[in-house]
């Protein structure tokens, strides 16, 4: 079954004949890519998209992650930040961000003689509320996950038997999603989040968020960590630290990590549970 699946997608790359890659880092689009580049070889091309919203920790991983593949990897700015649509952060913010990082990517891509771009979109992502899906798809990406119905257990199965060291990569969605829908984004807050985010990374812990809600920092880690992450950690200095990148409060989530908690308002406002 694994290989049935990563022979469909060889030959939809083998298809398109050349491909600009939507690149990321993160495993779905690492996956995509390395893909492509087995396919495609010098046809393929990946692209980073670069502003406040991405970890710079998350820039190195996507130029290291390129590298050991041995994809073409560019960088391009992207001003999402410069559209109040998107720093009003409504609910479908992302709408924006990836109408902004389409809108920078296909001419580009067209410019360069390739007919495709290509995003890390999967068939889980289909499921959960992600308008930013729309703003691809209005743009004219592709988004060969999705098409043949690829999972995210089916993609971390399939990076790790190609090899990938990211194949067990916790989901690092951008920085614009710790915070709360409505309030607004701005570079100092991302800034800050990002500080806090990777603090909290060199402490050795993988999976996790940094919600930002006014002044306060909520931690978030799975459920099961809580108990010895209060026992272990030294909590006035972790405190201290968070205070130090602006936050006035540093809180723990209770109910532990959970990817899109900030979507259940949006469930709630429709009487979905």
């Amino acid at each position: 079954m694994l290989i049935d699946t990563l022979d469909n997608l060889k030959t939809l790359f083998a298809e398109m004949e050349q491909a600009l890659i939507a690149y990321s880092g993160g495993i779905d689009s690492t996956l995509v890519a390395k893909i492509a580049y087995d396919v495609l070889g010098d046809r393929a091309l990946a692209i980073t998209a670069v502003s406040p919203s991405l970890l710079p920790e998350d820039l190195e991983d996507a130029r290291v992650q390129a590298a050991e593949i041995g994809i073409a990897h560019e960088l391009v700015q992207t001003h999402e930040m410069d559209n109040p649509n998107y720093t009003a952060n409504p609910a479908n913010r992302c709408y924006f961000c990836k109408s902004e990082l389409h809108d920078t990517l296909k001419p580009l891509a067209l410019g360069r003689g390739y007919p495709y771009v290509v995003d890390g979109v999967n068939a889980d992502d289909l499921s959960d509320y992600r308008p930013g899906i729309q703003a691809a798809k209005e743009r004219g990406a592709r988004s060969p996950l999705a098409e043949l119905g690829i999972t995210k257990v089916e993609i971390r199965e399939l990076a790790r038997h190609l090899g990938l060291a990211c194949w067990d990569k916790p989901a690092q969605p951008c920085l614009s999603s710790r915070f709360p829908y409505g309030e607004e984004i701005t570079i100092a807050k991302l800034q800050r989040v990002g500080r806090a985010e990777a603090s909290l990374r060199r402490m050795g812990l993988r999976t996790f968020r940094v919600r930002s809600e006014g002044d306060t920092a909520r931690v978030e880690l799975p459920a099961e960590q809580l108990k010895e992450f209060v026992l272990t950690t030294d909590l006035p200095t972790l405190v201290t630290t968070f205070q130090s990148f602006g936050f006035l409060y540093v809180t723990l989530d209770l109910e532990g990590f959970r990817s899109g908690k900030l979507n259940q308002v949006l469930q709630l406002a429709t009487g979905n549970t």
